[in-house]
Parts: C-alpha cells; structure tokens; sequence
C-alpha cells in the first residue's frame, strides 16, 4: 500500500504543477476572457478538467507574443498527457 500512496502523491504533484503552468500562462495576458479561464482553471479538480481548458488557454495566447508561455505550457501538457500532441507520420532518416 505505500507504493500506491507515493503514487496518488505524485500524481497530485503534477496535476498542481501543471495547473500553476497553466495560471503563470495566462498571466500574461489580462482581459475579461482570461479571468473567465482563471477562475476556472482554479476550480479544476482533476488533470481531465484541465485538458478540456487547454484549446481555450492557447487560444487567449497570442502567437507572436507568448510563444514562451504557450511552449511552457505545451511542455506541461506534455508532461502529464504524453500522446497529447498528434502523430504527424513523419520520421527522421538515420
């Protein structure tokens, strides 16, 4: 039974990580639709309500201006969701 602890722990673990990437991602950006998204990214309980906010908090990211947020947040996703990012059916030669 403490492995199974130390694995609802690290689990815990990252679902706060990455919603606290997902707050500090949209800190760049203040308007009235990313206080919406603050609220409820706060109010998120588990890991799957936060993949459901993820279209809308890249969408409330411009491009150009924070790239460095939406990569961040990317590799959070990422981190937690590991075939979050689609096969694209292109492969390196070596």
């Amino acid at each position: 039974m403490p492995a199974d602890r130390l694995a609802r722990l690290a689990a815990r673990r990252a679902f706060v990580n990455l919603k606290q990437t997902y707050l500090l991602a949209i800190e760049a950006v203040a308007d009235r639709r990313t206080e919406w998204l603050r609220q409820q990214i706060m109010a998120a309980e588990d890991p799957a309500d936060l993949w459901l906010l993820r279209a809308a908090v890249f969408e409330a990211l411009p491009g150009a201006t924070c790239r460095a947020e939406r990569d961040t947040l990317q590799r959070g996703i990422d981190s937690l969701f590991p075939r979050s990012t689609a096969n694209s059916g292109f492969s390196a030669l070596f």
